[in-house]
C-alpha cells in the first residue's frame, strides 16, 4: 500500500484503527446512522404492505407469508455489505485522506479487513432494527428462520464484499469519475439474481447468467424454505463454492488495479 512498511508483518492493531476510524465517523455523524436504518425501513414498508394486499387475493402467498418482506430483507443484506464496505473507503477520498493512508505503514491486506469490519458493524444498525420491525407489523419473522438465516447471510455478505472490493480497485483506478458505481452496480444484478422470483420466470437465455451468480442460490434457497419448508443444502454449498471464486477473483482484480494505478500515478488524483 505504501513504500514505507514499517515492522512487522500483518497487523489486527492496524485494522483495529480502521475501523476506528470509520466508528467514529459514523457514530459523530446522526444523519449517517439515520441513513442505515431509513432505506431498509422504507423498502420494508413499502414491500411489506404490497404482500399484505397479495396474501389477501391470492391463497398461494397467504401460504407462503413471507416470500416479498424475506427477499427484502435479505436484499438489503446484499445491498448494504456492499455499500458499506465501498463507502467506507469513499470516505477516504471524499475527505482526501487516501494519501495519508498510502504514506502509513498500513498494508492492502488490512485494510480489506478493516473495510469488511466496518461493513458488519453498518449492516447490524441498518438492519436489526428492521428485522424486529417487521415481527408486528406483518408478522414475518426472519430469525424464526434459524441456521438457514445463518447461511443466508454469511454468503450475502461475502457476495457483497466481492462486488464492493471490486469497486473500489476501479476507484483507485479510475477516481471519483467511478463513484456512481458504488450506488448503481448492485441493482444492475437485481433483476438477474432474482430477488422476488424464481429464475424459471427469466427468459431461457438469461438463465445461465443468474445461475453464475452466488446470489441467486441464496434467493432460491430462501424460497425453498418459505413454500416447501426444505433447506436446499446443495443451492447453499453452491453458492458457498462460487463464492469462495468469486472472492479470490474480487481480490486478485483489486490487487491487479492497485497496480494499475500505482504505474498510472493516479493513488494521489483522486477527482472526478
Amino acid at each position: 500500500m505504501s513504500a514505507t512498511r514499517g515492522t512487522g508483518g500483518f497487523s489486527f492493531t492496524r485494522i483495529g484503527a480502521m475501523v476506528l476510524r470509520y466508528w467514529y465517523l459514523l457514530s459523530n455523524s446522526w444523519p449517517r446512522a439515520v441513513e442505515l436504518i431509513y432505506w431498509p425501513t422504507v423498502q420494508m414498508l413499502t414491500w411489506g404492505f404490497v404482500q399484505l394486499y397479495v396474501a389477501q387475493n391470492s391463497s398461494f402467498f397467504a401460504n407462503a407469508a413471507g416470500l416479498f418482506v424475506g427477499g427484502l430483507l435479505l436484499w438489503d443484506v446484499l445491498l448494504r455489505s456492499q455499500q458499506g464496505f465501498a463507502f467506507a473507503f469513499l470516505e477516504e477520498l471524499w475527505s482526501r485522506n487516501l494519501g495519508n493512508l498510502l504514506m502509513s505503514p498500513l498494508r492492502p491486506s488490512e485494510l480489506i479487513v478493516s473495510l469488511m469490519v466496518i461493513s458488519i458493524i453498518r449492516l447490524g444498525i441498518g438492519m436489526i432494527p428492521v428485522t424486529f420491525l417487521a415481527i408486528p407489523l406483518f408478522g414475518f419473522n426472519v430469525w424464526g428462520l434459524g441456521l438457514p438465516l445463518a447461511v443466508f447471510f454469511v454468503n450475502l455478505v461475502i457476495a457483497g464484499w466481492s462486488i464492493g472490493l471490486v469497486i473500489i480497485g476501479i476507484l483507485l483506478r479510475q477516481g471519483m469519475g467511478a463513484e456512481a458505481l458504488a450506488w448503481s452496480l448492485m441493482f444492475l444484478l437485481m433483476p438477474i439474481t432474482c430477488v422476488y422470483y424464481p429464475v424459471a420466470t427469466l427468459p431461457a437465455i438469461v438463465q445461465p447468467i443468474a445461475w453464475a451468480l452466488p446470489t441467486t442460490y441464496v434467493f432460491e434457497g430462501m424460497r425453498a424454505i418459505l413454500v416447501t419448508h426444505t433447506f436446499r443444502i446443495d443451492l447453499m454449498a453452491t453458492a458457498f463454492a462460487m463464492n469462495a471464486l468469486w472472492f479470490a477473483v474480487a481480490v486478485f482484480a483489486f490487487y491487479r488495479l492497485l497496480a494499475a494505478a500505482r504505474r498510472a500515478g493516479s493513488l494521489l488524483q483522486q477527482g472526478e
